[in-house]
């Protein structure tokens, strides 16, 4: 089983808001999800990022791999930095 991090689309047409989910990479988008860790409005200014640091970091040391997207979003909240840094 591949489990991914990455965003589930909520909100209405033309006003999207994500959650920052951990999924089953083979369950679809908006589909099942194993854990909420933060959520993410990309129409406020700034765009707001809210993320449970502690929940993401320990998703990654079991394997999670974050999408793309989700990836850039830890890495302006400093999450990776201090993945690799627990890392080594």
């Amino acid at each position: 089983m591949a489990v991914r991090i990455r965003l589930k689309r909520m909100g209405s047409k033309r006003n999207p808001f994500y959650r920052i989910v951990v999924a089953d990479s083979r369950s679809p988008r908006d589909g099942r999800n194993i854990e909420q860790v933060g959520t993410y409005n990309p129409v406020a200014n700034p765009a707001e990022i809210k993320i449970d640091e502690d929940k993401a970091l320990d998703w990654m040391k079991k394997g999670a791999k974050p999408s793309d997207t989700v990836r850039n979003l830890f890495s302006q909240q400093g999450i990776m930095k201090k993945f690799h840094e627990q890392k080594n």
